[in-house]
This record gives structure tokens, C-alpha cells and sequence, in this order.
């Protein structure tokens, strides 16, 4: 039997259970870069208007940490411009989910170590993963040349083998950490910490620069490619030699380790427990993740304060762009609209974390580790409150980062900018509700509220720019919020939108005491 006896048919195992998950990263990462063409090519409708925005932004060093810098100024150039890093970080976030969840979770929960005691060779199961987010980076970047095939085949192809590069180089990453690493929490955590660093030196790259730091990151890489303005194909090159080099490693690491092994073991506990409490227990699990969103939420907030006087210049006498920031963010002044836009985006990725934390719970129920915890005194509701709490309250703290971040790089008073980011945790809420209920009565569905916070984040970051009806922005729940700062508060929508998480938590809550726990 060989290594790789088994791959295929643990690929279509892989593909079979992924067959809801993968169409909607596909859709979303590569619906999101073609439908940009639209409205791009609405706003800057003339030659003339899409040199200008071009010069304006390369001459702005915060929007280029954000976006990167403008090597064009074709409809499609813009669109790689103003897409191409985030869909190539989305990409890298698909993928390293993907690898982990067929490798080092499927470890974690046993059903490994039983598929391998049938005719499966050492490195199929890995094969079987890289596969997978093969073909979910393909169906990425199909989705992409597409949808831009009308502004040049090129620079299409171009753009969508880069983003489709970048998710491969961090799935092969991931393949890695997940040899060394001995839980699937930890490998997602600090494959995922590389991704933010990687993020991280493109930022500083292109805000000083800098092509050198640029350079060290495979995002950075990925912006340059050139899409659509004098392409260079011989990064793709560099792209294929790092998964090619990283799928190496991790395969030599796959066959020198057990099945359940890491080359990194867990270290051993106290002899003595010190976790008195169920909520205790539940923050040492998730301290890490709450400090870590917090961190990143500063410095995001930190990069967009930075950004609020430059909002005129960015939108500069453009009569759409204004309008799309008016629809995120009110119509009280650009400045007022601008922070309220990113009040309103910080509060779709708090939405992020509060669904993450919530199904921890999940989690802890399919991987047997929370069995042992409630055969003890711990009752079910007492579990799940201590991490609904640490769900719910770390989005408090988040917001309060974030805020915290605009306020010191603006420069402006604190009130009105903590009060716009207090104001978008009703709606967060709302979803962090949406995913106890699906966990607590359908666990089988649970992973569905990721399905759900996403199609939020979407008609909120793109529904604006697409024109959609306000009828379809109302789908989600931050089409609710009033646009603070700059306009009064309307309490009736936050009290709803209050009244409705404590209906779902309740009902999720319902359900998980009445049913049988996942075994």
C-alpha cells in the first residue's frame, strides 16, 4: 500500500462534507472581487476621473497601508486596487480552515484513526485536505477571471491566480502547523497569527515605502502581481516555489509522526486544578482569542482614525463615491459618515468573533472535552454561560478597542465615537444570538451561523457600493443602527434588536438543556 492509497476517495469525503461551506467562500470571495467592475466603473465613469482617483491614492499613505498602492488607473487596475489584498487575505482564511478541519481536527475528534485503519496511506489524509483547498482556490479564481474577463482576459487571469496563489501558500502553511501543533485550535490560531503579520508588514510596505517588507509577505506578493497594469507572471512563479517548498515539508512531517501525535505536544497541567469554576475553565480557553481580536481591533482602528481627514480626499468631488458613504455611514458630513462606515464595519467583524466564541461551545460538545466537564456538578446552562459570557462581553471590549483606536489616531473627543461603536452590539448581538440558537436546537447546523454572519458582513461592506434595494440592506440586522456619530440616536430599533438576541439565546439555550449532547 502506498502513502497516498485512499486520497481520492477521502478528497470526495472531504468535498461531500464541505459541500455548503465551500460554495459560499467561493461565492463570496470571488463574488466579491467581480461585482467590483460595477461599481468602480459607476464611480469613475471617465478616463480622467480614474487618473485622479489613482494619483489621490497613491499619494495617501494610509489608504495605501489599507489597499495598497494603485499600479493603474484601467477600471480593472482599480478593482485589483481596491478588492485584491482582501480577497487574497479572505482566500488565505478559507484555506487554512479548510486544511485544519481535514487534518488535525479530524485527528483531534478520533474519526482519523479510524479511517486509517482501513486501506489509507500515511499522507493521504493530508493530500486529501491540500485537494480540497485546491479546488475551493480554483473555483475562486474561475470566479474572479470571469467576472472581470471584460476588462482585459490578462489582467482576469492575472488577478484571479493571485488571490487563488495566496489561499494555496497559506493552506500549505497550514499543512505544516498542523503537523507540529497538537490541536486544531492552536494550529487555526497561529496559522492565522502569520496571516496578520503577513497583513501587517504589506501595511507597513506600502504606507512608508517600503517594497522590502512588502516583499517578505505573501500578500504583499499577491498586490504584486499587477493585475491589469503590465502584468508580472514570474510572482505567480514565487507563489508555486512557496507551496511547493511548504507541501514538502509537511509531508515529510507527515510521515515520521503517529496518528494523533505533534511534533509540539501539549505541555502537561498542574497537579492540582486551579479552574474552580465552569466560566473559569471557559476563559482560560479563550483568553488567548479574546486578546488577540482586542489587539487587532486597536490597531485597525488606529489605521481608519488616521484615515477620517483624509476622507475628503478619497472621495474628493466624486458625486457616487460620496453617495456610498452617505448609505454606510448617514448623511451628517462626510468626516461624521466615514467614522460612522467604520463604526459599522468594526461591528460586522465584532459579529466575527461573538459567532467564533459562541460555537466554541460546538466545538467543545463534538470533540467529547465537555462530556467529562458535565458529568461532574456543572449543569448544561452553567456551561454554556460562562462562554455566552466571554462571547457577548468580549465583543463589548472589542468595540471599546476599536473606538479607543479612532479616537487616538483622529484626535477627536471620545464620547460620540465610543457611543458609535457601543451602538453596533445590539445587531452584533442579534448574530451572536442567531448562532446559539442553531447550536442549541440544530448542532448539526451549527456551523451555518458563520453562513449567516457572513452574508451580513457582505450586504454591508458591498450592498452599499452595489446599490442594492434598502429593503435588501434591511436583511441584516445593522441596517437597523442608527448612523451615529452625527445624527440622534432611535433607541426602538436597539431595544428590538436587544429584545430578539434575548429570545434566541433563550430558545438556543432550550434546546441544548432538552436534547442529547453530540457524541
Amino acid at each position: 500500500m502506498s502513502a497516498l492509497t485512499g486520497a481520492g476517495t477521502l478528497a470526495r469525503l472531504a468535498l461531500r462534507r464541505d459541500r455548503l461551506m465551500l460554495p459560499l467562500w467561493a461565492a463570496v470571495v470571488g463574488g466579491m472581487v467581480a461585482s467590483g467592475a460595477g461599481s468602480i466603473g459607476a464611480l469613475y465613469d471617465t478616463p480622467a476621473a480614474r487618473a485622479e482617483v489613482a494619483a489621490s491614492m497613491n499619494a495617501n499613505s494610509s489608504v495605501r497601508s489599507l489597499y495598497g498602492p494603485v499600479f493603474g488607473d484601467s477600471t480593472g487596475a482599480l478593482v485589483a486596487w481596491r478588492f485584491g489584498v482582501f480577497a487574497a487575505a479572505l482566500a488565505a482564511v478559507m484555506s487554512l480552515i479548510i486544511v485544519v478541519r481535514h487534518t488535525r481536527e479530524e485527528e483531534e475528534t478520533g474519526r482519523q484513526e479510524m479511517l486509517s485503519a482501513g486501506q489509507v496511506g500515511r499522507r493521504a489524509p493530508l493530500t486529501s485536505a491540500l485537494l480540497t483547498a485546491l479546488t475551493a482556490n480554483a473555483a475562486v479564481a474561475l470566479l474572479i477571471a470571469a467576472g472581470l474577463a471584460g476588462e482585459g482576459a490578462a489582467g482576469a487571469v492575472a488577478l484571479g491566480l493571485a488571490v487563488g496563489g495566496t489561499g494555496m501558500v497559506f493552506a500549505t502553511m497550514a499543512a505544516i502547523v498542523a503537523q507540529l501543533t497538537e490541536s486544531a485550535r492552536l494550529a487555526k490560531g497561529l496559522t492565522a497569527a502569520v496571516l496578520g503579520l503577513a497583513f501587517l508588514l504589506r501595511a507597513a510596505g506600502d504606507a512608508g515605502g517600503a517594497s522590502a517588507l512588502t516583499w517578505l509577505s505573501p500578500v504583499g506578493w499577491a498586490e504584486n502581481v499587477r493585475a491589469f497594469a503590465a502584468e508580472r507572471w514570474w510572482v505567480l512563479l514565487l507563489m508555486a516555489a512557496a507551496v511547493a517548498a511548504q507541501a514538502g515539508v509537511a509531508y515529510g512531517l507527515a510521515g515520521r509522526r503517529d496518528v494523533g501525535m505533534s511534533f509540539l505536544p501539549a505541555r502537561p497541567g498542574p497537579a492540582s486544578g486551579r479552574l474552580a469554576t465552569a466560566g473559569a475553565l471557559a476563559w482560560r480557553l479563550q483568553r488567548s482569542g479574546v486578546l488577540g481580536w482586542t489587539l487587532g481591533f486597536l490597531a485597525a482602528g488606529l489605521v481608519f482614525g488616521g484615515m477620517v481627514e483624509g476622507a475628503s480626499d478619497l472621495v474628493g468631488d466624486n458625486v457616487q463615491a460620496r453617495q456610498i458613504f452617505e448609505r454606510m455611514g448617514g448623511q451628517s458630513g462626510l468626516e461624521n459618515a466615514f467614522l460612522a462606515a467604520m463604526t459599522g464595519l468594526f461591528g460586522m467583524v465584532a459579529a466575527l468573533y461573538v459567532v467564533g466564541s459562541v460555537l466554541r461551545l460546538h466545538g467543545e460538545e463534538t470533540s467529547g472535552r465537555a462530556e467529562p466537564v458535565l458529568a461532574t456538578a456543572v449543569g448544561r446552562l452553567r456551561w454554556a454561560a460562562g462562554h455566552l459570557l466571554i462571547a457577548f462581553g468580549g465583543s463589548v471590549l472589542l468595540m471599546v478597542a476599536a473606538a479607543a483606536g479612532l479616537t487616538l489616531s483622529y484626535g477627536r473627543e471620545a464620547g460620540p465615537v465610543l457611543g458609535a461603536a457601543l451602538a453596533q452590539l445590539p445587531a452584533v448581538w442579534t448574530l451572536g444570538g442567531v448562532a446559539v440558537l442553531l447550536y442549541g436546537a440544530l448542532p448539526k447546523a451549527a456551523p451555518a451561523g458563520w453562513g449567516v454572519a457572513g452574508l451580513c458582513l457582505a450586504l454591508g461592506w458591498i450592498g452599499p457600493a452595489l446599490d442594492l434595494p434598502q429593503l435588501v440592506l434591511n436583511i441584516s440586522p445593522f441596517g437597523h443602527i442608527p448612523k451615529l456619530p452625527g445624527t440622534a440616536v432611535s433607541w426602538p430599533p436597539l431595544l428590538i434588536l436587544g429584545a430578539l438576541t434575548g429570545a434566541l439565546v433563550t430558545a438556543g439555550l432550550t434546546g441544548l438543556r432538552r436534547r442529547d449532547l453530540v457524541t
